[in-house]
């Protein structure tokens, strides 16, 4: 199984182009290898029939430069439960990422906030030993407990705004990447729902504003954010 630097989850195909798609490309371009991970496949889809989301999902990773995978939960049905976080677990163990990127719900979509506690404790699962002597376990047979770096969490679009976050990418020149991997998703973004693309773009300017650039993705870390260098940051207008 290939290794990959990063791993980012969402409940949905489309939720990570949606919520962090600037930032994968921009990694992906730095010759970081990425595997996203839709918790289900996202059917039935609004404006298409079964099985087109799925293509333009594949089409939509193609753009940014990123390797996809799907699991099996069921759309609007996703679940924080032990199978989902042993199957995240798996993931984590096999394909040994760096970084775990995942979107963060509030209960909005139900999805995502389940979504966002099947991959925080899916990455604390992966690193945990002796699941051989655990009945529940056995789906883990054959790998080895492994640790990540950080998990970070982006905005789900549906979800109440942050009053705050801990950090933004600049994803300026990333971005026109962005928008054609989600207009890969015909059988989302059509009649009623295409304008959701401008509220989406809208986000990320003002994202953009509060740290001068045109346009970023703001994260929240799992947990304090250290740095061996103050001087890595980029400056900010107002200091």
């Amino acid at each position: 199984m290939p290794v990959y630097d990063v791993l980012a989850f969402g409940a949905h195909p489309d939720d990570v182009e949606a919520v962090m798609g600037g930032t994968l490309a921009k990694l992906a371009a730095k010759g970081r290898s990425i595997l996203a991970v839709d918790l289900c496949d996202g059917e039935p889809a609004r404006h298409a029939g079964r099985g087109a989301r799925g293509v333009q999902a594949s089409q939509a990773a193609r753009i940014l430069g990123i390797d996809r995978v799907t699991l099996a939960q069921k759309d609007r049905l996703i679940q924080d439960t032990v199978p989902a976080r042993l199957a995240v677990a798996r993931l984590v163990r096999i394909h040994k990422p760096r970084l775990v990127f995942a979107t963060l719900g509030s209960g909005i979509h139900p999805d995502h906030e389940a979504a966002s506690g099947i991959v925080a404790n899916g990455v604390f699962y992966a690193r945990l030993p002796k699941w051989n002597e655990i009945p529940e376990g056995a789906v883990l047979d054959g790998t080895e407990p492994h640790e990540i770096q950080r998990l970070f969490y982006g905005h789900c679009r549906m979800e109440p705004p942050w009053p705050a976050f801990d950090f933004a990418v600049d994803v300026t020149r990333t971005y026109e990447k962005k928008l054609a991997a989600l207009g890969a998703y015909e059988s989302v973004f059509s009649g009623d729902q295409a304008q959701l693309l401008d509220k989406y773009t809208a986000e990320d300017r003002y994202v953009g504003s509060l740290v001068g650039v045109r346009y970023a993705e703001a994260f929240k870390a799992r947990g304090p954010l250290l740095v061996e260098d103050p001087e890595i940051f980029s400056p900010a207008r107002f200091g």
